[in-house]
């Protein structure tokens, strides 16, 4: 399916229904009086979070959404049907922006999560309601309000535990894949991954987590070079940054160039990236002169959260899985403390 991470839409609740203008009358029962129900409300437009969604590419097709009118009142005291709601369903991390003053309305973080983004109008009330003692049949009645008109953006930030980030062709896709089930396009060339690819690893000391491909970043990216700032909002949802290095790829000259290069565009992209716990991992560790590489790297380095891997084979990767679950427990540990 394709990946679609921003929507433009416009949505609109019902009108309520019209209350009914009605005189009672049966037979032997003079001056009935006054019987006009009351219009039925018009119905809502909601938002649902749910985990079966997992891109905005249905929201595509179909830029209006209504819901349904409320029915207006009837005599003999009957009250009008309300409106059905329309319910659209989100994938959770969407964000949903007025698009005319660019203010956010709601962040829909958590699954099943419900918000009623536009409420239906009232329905009028009948002529049954303005009876009193002064006005005994009252010939009038209320039209039902109108519903709430709303242009949104909505834009989808992928909710993951684990981010990983690095240059085109650091191996960032074939990682995920030995990580979990995810099964992404993985070739030779640079950009092959050009949709961020979730997948879930599970693991026999702690609950399963969510890793997530973030597509390659290169030089700019921050002002919309290469894939552009299009992916990097995906890195601000995750908890940790996995930012994988080609050890292969290694400058001899400046062996930290490509990691740098990376977490300059994150910091210039928004600076609380730069606050996020990042583990540093180098791949492609099978490589014939890679080992001497990796030298240059942790001399330049120095001390800090640095593994070696080879995703392609496997090597390294327990030991990868087991920090990655230590820096999520930490975390864990910190969060229920404050």
């Amino acid at each position: 399916m394709k990946f679609i991470d921003e929507a433009r839409i416009t949505v609109q609740s019902g009108k309520g229904g019209a209350g009914c203008v009605s005189l009672r009358r049966e037979k032997y029962i003079p001056k009935g009086g006054p019987d006009g129900g009351d219009g039925g409300r018009g119905g809502d437009v909601i938002f649902q979070a749910t985990n079966k969604k997992r891109t905005l590419y249905h929201l595509q097709f179909q830029r209006l959404y209504k819901a349904k009118n409320g029915s207006g009142g009837q005599g003999n005291n009957r009250a009008g049907k309300g409106g059905e709601d329309l319910i659209i369903e989100l994938p959770p991390g969407t964000l949903v922006i007025d698009a005319d003053t660019g203010d956010l309305i709601k962040d829909l973080v958590e699954p099943d999560e419900v918000f009623v983004v536009a409420k239906g109008g009232r329905g009028g009330l009948g002529n049954a309601r303005f009876k009193s003692s002064t006005n005994r049949t009252p010939r009038f009645a209320q039209p039902g309000e109108p519903g709430q008109t709303l242009n949104l953006r909505l834009e989808l930030k992928l909710l993951a535990d684990v981010g990983v980030v690095g240059l085109p062709n650091a191996g960032k896709s074939t990682l995920v894949s030995a990580l979990s089930s995810a099964r992404p396009k993985i070739a030779d060339y640079p950009f092959t991954t050009l949709t961020p690819n979730l997948g879930v690893v599970r693991t026999s000391r702690r609950e399963p987590f969510i890793i997530a491909d973030i597509p390659g970043l290169i030089e700019g990216a921050h002002t919309g070079t290469g894939l552009g700032i299009q992916f990097l909002r995906h890195v601000e949802r995750t908890r940790v940054l996995l930012h994988l290095v080609d050890a292969a790829a290694i400058d001899a000259d400046h062996p930290l160039r490509d990691l740098d290069a990376v977490n300059r565009e994150l910091h210039q992209y928004s600076p609380k990236l730069s606050e996020k716990p990042q583990l540093v991992v180098l791949n492609k560790m099978d490589v014939t002169w890679a080992e001497d590489a990796a030298s240059l790297f942790k001399e330049a380095f120095g001390k800090g959260n640095l593994l070696t891997i080879s995703a392609a084979t496997g090597e390294g990767l327990d030991r990868l899985t087991e920090t990655l679950c230590n820096l999520l427990d930490q975390m864990d540990e910190a969060q229920s403390e404050e």
